[in-house]
This record gives C-alpha cells, structure tokens and sequence, in this order.
C-alpha cells in the first residue's frame, strides 16, 4: 500500500490555509486581521479557514473541537457578514480564523493530518450504500470515510447525502450535532458559501462523525406513529399556503404551550395525517419552539438548540431529494436531542411568558430609545460567577433577562422596523466568542425564522434573538476584545 500523503489544496489558496495552520494563536488575530485589511476576501479567508481546520484537527470523542462547529457555523457566519458594515465584517471572520487556530493547536484534537487514499471501489450505489450502513453498525468510521470517497465521484452528490443523514437523523437523540454537522455544512455548498469543488473533501469529517459508534437507538414511538397514522402513503404536500394559515398557527401556538415534550410529535403527526403540508408543519414547530425559547429559564448560552435546530429542520424538510421518512422523522424527533430535551426540566408555566403585565408597564420609547435600551439591559446583564458553574447545561439564566424581554416585545408590539433590531442584534452577537459559533447560528436562526413564517406569529422570533442575546453576551469575549485593541492602535 502506498505510503498516503497529506491533502493538499490547489494553490491560489494553500499558502493562506497554511497561514492558518502555522500562524502562533497569540498572533492569529493580528495576523489575520493585517491580512483582511491588506485586501484578502472575506469569503477566501473563511473557506481557508474551513479548509485549515478539516485538514490539521481532528474530531474529539464529543462536539467541541476540531472541524465540527467551525464548519457546522460557516453558513450562518457568513450571513451575518453580509448583515454588517465596513470594518465591522472582519469580526466575525476573525472569529472563525481564531476558532479554527484554536482547534489546529489545541492538543486534544491535534497534531492531526488529514490523508489522501484511494476510495474503495464498487459496482454500484446499492453496493456502496450496503458497505456504508454495515460501516456504520460496526461503528468503522475510518471505512465509512473510504466508501464515501467512492459515492461523491459516482453518484448524483443528493443521493449521497440522502444516505448519509438516514443515518445520522436517528442519532439525534444521543446528540443533534449529527445531523447538524452534515446539514448545516451541505447548506454552506448549496447556498455558495463554499465552492463545491470542496464538497468531497470537506464532507469527510461528518461522514467519519456519524459513521462512528454509538448506532441510533431505536425510535419505537416514531415508528408506531408513523405506521398507526399511514403517514408515508397520507403525506403527499409538501408546500405551505394561506390555506393552512390557520392550521399552522393554531399547531404551532399548541406546541409553545406544552409541558411535556413527547406531546409535540403526536400533535405533529396528527396533523400530517389530517392533511397539513410538510412546510406547513415545520413552521408550526418555528412557532412552538419560539414559545418554548421564551418559557425558558435555561442561562447556558449554548442551549439555542430550541432555534437552530429547528431551523436547519425546516431547510431540510423542505429540500428536494431528501427521503420522506427522513422528512417526517426530521418533525418528530426534535424534542429528542439533549440539549432540548434538558430544556424541560426548567420551564416557566404555559402562558406565563412573555410577562404582558411587565411590558404594559413600561415607559413608551420612540424605536430609537427602545433599541438602545435593549443594548443597554443586554450590556449590563450581571457577570457570570465561574467559581459557583460546576456544569453549563445546569445555569439558570439571571432575572435580568427578563427585563430585555420584556423591551423585545415591547418593541414587536409597537410593530417597530424589524431590520433595525436584527441590525442591532448582529452588531452585539459578534462580541462572542465563548459559544464556539453558537450565537451566530441562534441570531441567524431567529432572522431566517422571522422571515420564513407568517404573520402574526414570526415576531417572537425577534424576541428569542434578544432573550440569547442577554444570556451569552459577556461570557468570554476575548477574541472581539484583541480585535478592538488593534483597531485603536491602528488609527
């Protein structure tokens, strides 16, 4: 067997992709920075960026580190460039460089290189697809990776991708990061962000992460409800329309409102089956889950699963060539990833939130006043205590939150310019840099969702933005604070 040999990229971009690999972390941002100034695209820094990481870290036996946030967050990194003004775009991009740094030296996911082989060879996509689901039972990652080297070359990439999240839908219920790794990261090709000539090579890692051990579990009450109700013979609609106006509200308000979660598959899968359209019953789960967001007394800022997940749900559902069992599992199983799922455990009580007593006894605010002071209770929320953190899945979110709540709705009530808020909120997300990505996923995740359902409903979208807002803003914000430094020192 020959000797492999490291994945080499071609070379109007190895020489930046090495920059990022060899780059000291304590001059990252300097450097990149320099380099972002000096002329370098904000779209050719962020593809060696994912190149970078892919190629020289390696994924942990968790979720953080190596290539999977980097990557799992480039779609929505990027939009929210696009959202920003002048100098102002580089934060974010110095946020994923700093990001992927970090992972190329940190020693749990490196020294690490990713190889070269030659793919597996087979017949056929049946005995490929037979290779790779007998891969995947045995937990052979490595095998996985070879096969699929072999797929992209020879067949149609949707079908491929099609395989691959039949696989890793099901695992959402031991972590959703295995169908938002591959999703989200499929998302950046079909959207442009990533050139496609990447495609095979980038995808390698979530091919290896949802290949790996555990199998999924089994799902017996999916299964039963998807049988009982007939729904693979009953779902025939796939796209929405004001014919469903009321449906999808009255679902979605239905599911905003439940204390236990096993209820919002049965509640979805009964509508299915009386004929509501599968966008139809994505954006039903928006809703619901904006609600539920909002009930939340969940502090750890990297439980925005409630948002982002759904989010990718209703991309995915919604894309041609992925298979309807996937689709319909896609709507059931949300409430069943771990970061969901904890969520229960620390809800107010239906109709408690939003406090509309608390927001009627508000001073009335021009927009203007009311923007800032949405800032204002975002950038004054009371610091964390590490020393009293023993586990994040476990904080509770201070009192204060409520008060930038309360402001948000305040606001959609007064029907204020929604652009404005998301404006204000992408200036404040890119503060982060604790969540490893998560915060810019939620504040596109709120934006898209905003955008993407009717009205009167998409406004507590805007409110969840603010409500993540206040809890992740101020937990580590080390990498805006340097950039802010060089800034200064440059004028």
């Amino acid at each position: 067997m020959p000797i492999p040999t490291r994945v080499q990229f071609p070379a109007d971009i190895e020489p930046l992709v090495q920059f990022i690999e060899d780059t000291p972390p304590a001059d990252i941002i300097d450097e990149t920075l320099r380099k972002l100034r000096a002329g370098v695209p904000t779209e050719t820094m962020l593809t060696a960026s994912a190149l970078a990481v892919t190629r020289s870290s390696d994924l942990p036996p968790g979720h953080h580190g190596g290539p999977l946030h980097p990557l799992a967050g480039l779609y929505a990194l990027s939009n929210l460039v696009s959202r920003l003004e002048g100098e102002d775009k580089f934060i974010p991009v110095v946020q994923h460089v700093a990001l992927s740094n970090k992972h190329v030296n940190a020693p749990e996911t490196s020294p690490y290189q990713l190889l070269e082989f030659a793919p597996l060879n087979f017949k056929d996509f049946e005995a490929a697809k037979a290779a790779f689901l007998l891969a995947c039972n045995r937990g052979e990652s490595l095998k996985a990776d070879h096969i699929y080297q072999w797929m992209w070359d020879n067949v149609p990439a949707i079908d491929a991708f099609d395989l691959l999240m039949s696989v890793a839908i099901p695992k959402n219920n031991v972590d959703d990061h295995y169908f938002v790794f591959p999703g989200y990261l499929w998302r950046s090709f079909e959207a442009g962000v990533l050139d496609k000539q990447y495609l095979k090579l980038l995808m390698r890692p979530t091919v290896r992460y949802a290949a790996r051990f555990p199998i999924a579990p089994a799902q017996p009450e999916l299964d039963s409800l998807i049988k009982d109700m007939k729904l693979m013979e009953r779902v025939t609609r796939q796209e929405t329309g004001d014919d469903e106006t009321i449906a999808v509200g009255r679902l979605g308000k239905n599911i905003g409102q439940v204390e236990e979660f096993a209820e919002i598959p049965v509640m979805i899968a009964s509508a299915l089956a009386k004929g509501l359209s599968l966008n139809g019953a994505g954006e039903a789960l928006s809703i619901g889950a904006a609600g539920l967001f909002t009930r939340s007394l969940g502090g750890n800022p990297m439980d925005v699963h409630l948002h982002t997940s759904v989010n990718l749900r209703r991309y995915l559902v919604g894309l041609p060539g992925l298979n309807l069992r996937s689709k319909l599992l896609l709507l059931m199983n949300w409430h069943l990833g771990p970061e969901i799922r904890s969520t229960q455990m620390r809800m107010e009580p239906p109709g408690s939130q939003p406090d509309m007593a608390a927001v009627k006894a508000l001073p009335p605010r021009s927009q203007e006043a009311l923007l800032d002071a949405i800032t204002h209770s975002i950038y004054t929320q009371p610091p964390t205590d590490w020393s009293t953190v023993t586990n994040l899945g476990l904080m509770r979110a201070v009192p204060e939150v409520k008060h930038t709540i309360e402001l948000a709705v305040q606001y959609v009530e007064n029907r204020y310019d929604p652009d404005a808020l998301i404006a204000r909120l992408a200036e404040i997300v890119c503060h982060d840099n604790f969540t490893e990505m998560h915060a810019f996923k939620h504040h596109n995740a709120i934006v898209e969702e905003f955008n993407n359902t009717r009205e009167p409903w998409r406004w507590m979208h805007l409110v969840s933005g603010c409500q993540a807002a206040a809890i992740s803003f101020g937990k580590n914000m080390a990498v805006y604070e340097e950039y802010l430094d060089l800034l200064h020192a440059a004028e």
